[in-house]
């Protein structure tokens, strides 16, 4: 079954039958996770960097921020059977995207943070596709656990 993963959702998966896939990741960070040996995995979109600007919305929506949305993420792949020495992290998206001026550097303060979480939970980060001004999409295989990028007219393995 195919799921889309809208702004600010995430979804785990631990059916080799599934593909989940994220869209238009200008600003924000997609990241999915995989754990190989349990074919259990995750894919989230983020939309902002911290949760503080609205603690409400983040208790209700943790997927939307960042540092929220990495760490419930983590917690429902590991909850589903995943072992967090075998997960396997890519990223994308944290784009420079209607901020000539650099004045809230949303992208960059995405992949700040989720690298942060990740480092804190000690995931590191085996590829990723991240800056510049182009728009990205993401989609995971669970029955192969290969994450795949399309970006400006072209698809690639991330």
């Amino acid at each position: 079954m195919r799921y889309t993963i809208g702004i600010g959702e995430m979804k785990v998966s631990t059916s080799v039958e599934d593909i989940l896939i994220t869209y238009s990741l200008g600003s924000c960070v997609g990241l999915s996770l995989y754990d190989p040996v349990a074919q259990v995995g995750g894919l989230i979109h983020c939309m902002l960097p911290l949760s503080r600007i609205s603690p409400d919305k983040a208790v209700s929506y943790p997927a939307r921020f960042t540092d929220t949305g990495v760490v419930a993420l983590l917690r429902e792949v590991i909850a589903a059977g995943a072992r967090k020495d075998r997960l396997i992290a890519r990223v994308a998206g944290a784009a420079k995207m209607l901020d000539e001026n650099g004045l809230f550097k949303i992208g960059e303060r995405n992949y700040t943070v989720l690298r942060k979480v990740l480092w804190k939970n000690d995931v590191l980060i085996r590829s990723e596709d991240v800056g510049g001004t182009i728009s990205r999409t993401v989609y995971l295989e669970m029955a192969s656990g290969r994450t795949m990028l399309k970006s400006g007219g072209r698809e690639r393995e991330l």
